[in-house]
């Protein structure tokens, strides 16, 4: 039987996700591809894969357009990703995704040269999602569980905008995706 979770995900990847990314010249599939393929490559644990692929889902769900950012919008799309996510996967999945903006935002305030390797759409949404973080707040994201996790995620989210990179398709990560989905009520599994 087909899960029809995986079903939704794979099909907002392949068919939602033709917009531009940001000021980039690939669009949202490309970069969560290449996000998932850098994951993939590192030998990263299936959940990180997992949660590299669909770090940007609120992207996709949220109908707000392909650049609210332009528009002087913060999108929230981790926050909008993390809850249309949570419902099907567990925190390996799910938190990496919902702290993947405080991590750049970490990252900004820890790495004396983070600020400058990022991306004229990654300032501007930086602005919008509250600057680098305080010491105090650096202090609560490293207290975090999956702050590493997150961190990591967000150097794979930053390198994944290349232009014509060859990637596997959306169907080679879903394998990963399944092996952290939680299992549907009444499948019989426990």
């Amino acid at each position: 039987m087909t899960d029809e979770r995986l079903v939704l995900i794979a099909d907002l990847l392949e068919l939602r996700a033709d917009g531009q990314y940001g000021l980039h010249a690939i669009n949202q599939r490309q970069h969560a591809l290449q996000a998932a393929w850098l994951a993939e490559r590192q030998g990263c644990p299936p959940a990180l894969i997992a949660a590299a692929l669909m770090h940007d889902i609120g992207h996709l769900v949220h109908g707000l357009g392909d650049d609210p950012a332009a528009a002087g919008l913060d999108d929230e799309h981790e926050a909008v990703g993390n809850a249309f996510l949570v419902r099907w996967f567990g925190p390996e999945v799910t938190e990496p995704v919902r702290l993947h903006v405080a991590a750049k935002r970490f990252l900004c305030a820890t790495e004396a040269d983070y600020f400058g390797k990022l991306s004229a759409d990654s300032v501007l949404s930086l602005s919008l999602q509250g600057g680098p973080m305080s010491a105090e707040e650096v202090a609560a994201f490293r207290a975090l569980p999956q702050a590493a996790a997150a961190v990591q995620l967000r150097r794979f989210d930053e390198a994944a905008k290349v232009k014509d990179l060859a990637t596997p398709p959306v169907g080679h990560f879903m394998a990963h995706v399944a092996g952290c989905i939680r299992p549907a009520l009444g499948d019989g599994r426990r």
